[in-house]
C-alpha cells in the first residue's frame, strides 16, 4: 500500500496495511548532537527507521513585505495592502514542475492555510500578545473584522492552489492555548475566529479536501466541540504538557468526529527506555485498534534527546504499528 493510499485508508477508519509512521522533524542542533554521540557524519535518521514520506507545500501565507502588530486601523491598512493573494510568490518555485511532479505522486501533500489568531494578528513575540488580549476583549468586532479579512486571503489562496492540485489535507495552524486552558474564552473563540473560517473551509470542503486539519498547541481542549462543528475532522495537538489533551480522553469523548495525529508526549523521550515504552504501549495499541488514528511524538525533537532513546522510540513504535 502506497503512503498516500494508506494515509486515506486510517483517516477513513479503513483498513490500511499499517497506520503511517511519520517523522517528526529534526532541527540541525539535534544531528549535531548526535553525530557527536557517534552517529555517522551525513546520516539521515530518516533512513534508519521505517517512514512514510508525506510533503508541505510551502505556501507563503504572510504579508509581503511583514507587517507590523494590527493594534489599530492605520496599521491594518498597511497589512491588507500587503495581502495579495494572486502575488506569485507566495507558491513554492518551478510550481508547473511541482505540479507536474504531484501527479500521480503516492506520497502525502499537505496544504498550510491558516497561521491562526494570534500570527493573523501579527503577533511576533510575547510582548505582543497583551495588546491583542486587550483587543479581543475591548473591541472583538475589530478583531473580527481582521480575522475576515485573513480568511479572505486564505480562501483565495486555496482556490488557486486547489483548482492546480488534489492534495491529501489541509491544515489550520492555531497555537492559542497555555498549559491550563485556551488563552481566550470558548465564546469568545468561536465568534471571533471559528465563525471566520467559514470561507475558507468552504473552498476546502467544494474542491473534495477530506481531511481539515487543526493543529493546536498546549491545552485547547474546552475549545475541541466548536473546532468540529465548524468542520474540522483531525487533531493534531503539539507539545500539550497537559493531561486534559490525553487522546485517550479526546477519543472517548468525540469518537470518531475526530480523527488524532500525534498524541505521544515528546518529554518522555528524554528519560530511560522504561518511561518511553510504558508511553507507547499504554497510549499507542488502544489507539491503533480505534482507528483513525497516526502516532507520533507531540513536537520537533530537541537536542536534549540523545540518538540512542530516539531509536528505541522509532523502533518500538514500529513494532506496535506492524503487530
Amino acid at each position: 500500500m502506497t503512503p498516500r493510499r494508506r494515509f486515506h485508508e486510517t483517516m477513513a477508519f479503513g483498513c490500511p496495511d499499517r497506520v503511517p509512521l511519520w517523522d517528526e522533524g529534526l532541527r540541525d542542533d539535534v544531528l549535531t548532537r548526535w553525530y557527536a554521540e557517534g552517529l555517522p557524519a551525513d546520516t539521515d535518521p530518516a533512513t534508519l527507521f521505517e517512514v512514510d514520506r508525506r510533503e508541505r507545500i510551502d505556501v507563503n501565507l504572510d504579508p509581503t513585505p511583514a507587517s507590523p502588530l494590527l493594534k489599530d486601523r492605520d496599521a491594518v491598512r498597511v497589512w491588507r495592502e500587503r495581502l495579495d493573494a494572486e502575488d506569485r510568490s507566495r507558491l513554492p518555485d518551478d510550481w508547473a514542475g511541482r505540479l507536474r511532479r504531484w501527479r500521480g505522486r503516492d506520497h502525502v501533500l499537505e496544504l498550510p492555510i491558516h497561521r491562526g489568531l494570534f500570527r493573523t494578528m501579527e503577533v511576533g513575540c510575547w510582548a505582543d500578545i497583551e495588546p491583542v488580549i486587550y483587543l479581543l476583549a475591548d473591541r472583538p468586532a475589530f478583531v473580527r473584522e481582521i480575522m475576515d479579512e485573513y480568511a479572505s486571503f486564505a480562501a483565495k489562496v486555496a482556490e488557486r492552489i486547489l483548482q492546480d492540485v488534489d492534495v491529501d489535507f489541509v491544515s489550520f495552524s492555531e497555537p492559542v492555548g497555555s498549559n491550563h486552558a485556551p488563552i481566550i474564552s470558548p465564546a469568545l473563540y468561536k465568534d471571533v475566529v471559528l465563525d471566520s473560517y467559514a470561507p475558507v473551509i468552504e473552498v476546502l470542503q467544494r474542491h473534495g479536501v477530506r481531511w481539515i486539519v487543526f493543529v493546536t498547541y498546549a491545552n485547547a481542549r474546552a475549545l475541541l466541540r466548536d473546532v468540529i462543528d465548524a468542520g474540522f475532522n483531525v487533531l493534531w495537538a503539539v507539545e500539550t504538557e497537559s493531561t486534559a489533551m490525553d487522546y485517550g480522553s479526546i477519543r472517548r469523548e468525540y469518537g470518531r468526529d475526530l480523527r488524532l495525529i500525534g498524541g505521544i508526549d515528546l518529554d518522555v523521550l528524554m528519560g530511560d527506555e522504561a518511561a518511553i515504552r510504558h508511553e507507547l504501549v499504554t497510549k499507542v495499541p488502544p489507539l491503533l485498534a480505534d482507528g483513525g488514528y497516526i502516532p507520533l511524538a507531540d513536537g520537533r525533537v530537541r537536542s536534549s534527546v540523545p540518538f540512542r532513546n530516539y531509536e528505541y522510540y522509532r523502533r518500538m513504535l514500529q513494532h506496535l504499528v506492524e503487530a
